[in-house]
């Protein structure tokens, strides 16, 4: 199979329903346009029928190509085995269901042709759970200090990337990969256009509260040391108030020897300084666990099946 000028990395997770709207969208899209293309879908362990869709829509669809997952790796494991197969020159990750719009696709495409590395679409107004968008500015905050992401650029999963960044990305091999931190680690000629947000066509949205903490745990925790640094500071303040408060105890019983000390305080002391320091051996455990895996060569993820393309996935 020859090159393309776009694919499109779409990870599917219990999105059936949605899947043939979405592919129709794209390929009257791209013929409208006369752009060549391969749409990529990877089935992330999915407990519906979206496998047996992605094979139904790949008997019709000669530019589909889909990967199956033996269980549920996660999202961004699902888009490294979407970014190794692809072939495009720009490399377009979008979710499973219609909810980024056709139209902005050429802004981003055309961003990425201009010069730009990546070309992130940022939406002025989301449609989901206030709790999500509450979950993405806090991830978009955090992203500013452990990746060095700049603030006015918001982090999208609707992006458009160069071919060869993508290319770039696709060599690390950790257990927890983060597409957007590898890409800032890659390139600093980013972009981003206005996009706009639609509601979901079927079904449910896929992630929970419990995913959204643990994309935020593979910020913190996957592309800096900062958190661990955090703690450290944290320690230092604490020995220093329990050396300032140890001074003021032993002067005020020098001064009222009759005087009883406070239980309360004790109490409340106590249950501050152990919060930190199990707080802080969390923080190391997290990434004792993150190293031990790595090291124990746990796979981004195990490949059932291929269909499209002749190429073997790694």
């Amino acid at each position: 199979m020859g090159p393309v000028e776009i694919s499109v990395v779409i990870p599917v997770y219990n999105s059936a329903e949605c899947l043939e709207e979405l592919v129709c969208r794209l390929t009257r899209e791209f013929s409208r346009l006369q752009r060549s293309h391969e749409i990529i879908l990877v089935n992330d362990g999915s407990r519906d029928g979206s496998w047996v869709k992605i094979l139904e829509l790949g008997r019709d669809c000669t530019a589909l190509r889909g990967i199956n997952f033996r269980r549920n790796f996660g999202q961004d494991n699902a888009l490294m085995a979407g970014l190794r197969a692809a072939r495009g020159s720009v490399v377009i990750i979008m979710d499973d269901d219609p909810q980024h719009g056709p139209a902005d696709r050429g802004k981003l495409v055309g961003k990425v042709e201009e010069g730009y590395d990546v070309c992130y679409a940022r939406f002025p107004w989301l449609v989901q759970a206030w709790w999500k968008n509450l979950g993405s500015i806090l991830n978009d905050r955090m992203a500013n200090i452990v990746i060095g992401k700049p603030k006015e650029i918001y982090l999208s999963p609707y992006k458009a990337i160069a071919g060869s960044v993508a290319g770039e990305v696709a060599k690390y091999d950790g257990p927890f990969p983060y597409v957007d931190g590898l890409i800032f680690r890659v390139t600093s000629r980013v972009t981003q256009v206005e996009a706009q947000h639609h509601p979901r066509f079927a079904g449910r949205p896929n992630y929970n509260f419990i995913r959204s903490v643990a994309v935020w745990l593979r910020v913190t925790t996957g592309f800096s040391v900062f958190p661990l640094r955090i703690a450290t500071f944290l320690g230092f303040a604490c020995a220093l108030v329990g050396l300032f408060l140890a001074a003021y105890f032993a002067l005020h019983k020098i001064i009222y020897p009759g005087a009883p000390l406070g239980w309360a305080s004790t109490i409340v002391t106590l249950l501050f300084l152990g919060g930190i320091q199990l707080a802080s051996l969390g923080l190391v455990g997290e990434y004792l666990g993150r190293a031990y895996l790595h090291l124990n060569r746990q796979p981004q993820y195990v490949i059932r099946e291929v269909i499209g393309g002749d190429e073997k996935q790694p």
